[in-house]
């Protein structure tokens, strides 16, 4: 996710350092960042101004202190791994300025355990800052409020992820998962559930999902959904299906057999859907279409 997060600080006027270990990667962030962007000029999200001010502004680095040595603010977006986390912080620590502020991108690791042994005065400048894939085209950006970051601090981030035209949520406690991907997987759950046991098929699940409650809910959060709706309704009405719903403790057994027979999504051409090679592209590129048509429409909400 580094190149999409890069991009969008790029072409809101920020210098930014891109660093990148491997060499494959490093050479393909480039074009990925040059094609997302034409993308968004393509779809009239953005003007072939910001385009070229969002490629101008970001450098590539193969030597982290190079990159790092300067930074205000470093974002990680390294695997869920722990030990490759505090490795990197560590590293930093010795190379970035004293104010530096140190965000993780991490999306089901604690902030306590990831810092743990960095010096306490870094502590106090360390964050979550969580970003919803792929992170140039959905606005949402959790940003961690623990308390061990001063106030002052905080309110700087949260101001520059806004005039990035971002939609900054404050996470208050440091539990598995944040908030969005909470809700997320609540969601998923009961998708995925449903689908195992055929109360429908896997097209009409997903298109329930699109043309009601996420339609909705595209518009207006559940909490004000509800309102609108009644509370005493649905006091009732959860009362009445919530012995019914999945509470599984474990991945569905319908997800797991297809991870184990190598079927992962559109990747290998299979998952919950089939998707024939001449058709993969094709797919991805109506998914991210779908996606920047979303979020023209969320600036009028």
């Amino acid at each position: 996710m580094g190149h999409g997060i890069a991009h969008v600080f790029s072409r809101h006027g920020c210098r930014v350092s891109l660093y990148e270990p491997f060499e494959a990667a490093r050479e393909e962030a480039p074009r990925k960042i040059r094609e997302e962007l034409q993308f968004m000029v393509d779809e009239e999200c953005i003007t072939p101004a910001e385009r070229d001010l969002g490629i101008g502004n970001i450098t590539m680095f193969s030597d982290l202190a190079a990159a790092a040595k300067d930074a205000d603010y470093v974002i990680e977006a390294c695997p869920e791994k722990i030990e490759i986390k505090r490795e990197l912080f560590a590293k930093l620590d010795g190379i970035c300025p004293q104010h530096t502020v140190f965000a993780t991108n991490t999306s089901s690791l604690r902030l306590a355990d990831i810092i743990r042994f960095l010096p306490a005065e870094r502590q106090k400048l360390c964050m979550v800052c969580h970003w919803y894939n792929p992170a140039y085209l959905l606005p949402i950006a959790e940003l961690s409020k623990f308390g061990n970051m001063d106030e002052d601090v905080f309110g700087e981030v949260y101001e520059l992820y806004v005039r990035c035209e971002k939609q900054p949520i404050c996470i208050l406690k440091d539990i598995t998962g944040m908030v969005a991907n909470r809700l997320l997987h609540a969601q998923a759950r009961e998708a995925f559930h449903l689908m195992e046991i055929g109360a429908a098929s896997a097209e009409d699940i997903d298109k329930a999902l699109k043309f009601g409650p996420c339609f909705r809910n595209a518009t207006t959060g559940m909490l004000e959904v509800a309102d609108m709706g009644g509370l005493d309704i649905w006091l009732t009405a959860e009362d009445n299906f919530f012995p019914a719903l999945d509470n599984s403790e474990k991945a569905c057994g319908a997800m797991r057999k297809l991870v184990e027979e190598g079927n992962y999504g559109i990747k290998t051409g299979r998952g919950f859907f089939d998707y024939p090679p001449e058709k993969r592209a094709s797919a991805q590129a109506e998914f991210y279409k779908r996606l920047i048509v979303q979020l023209k429409a969320s600036r009028n909400y």
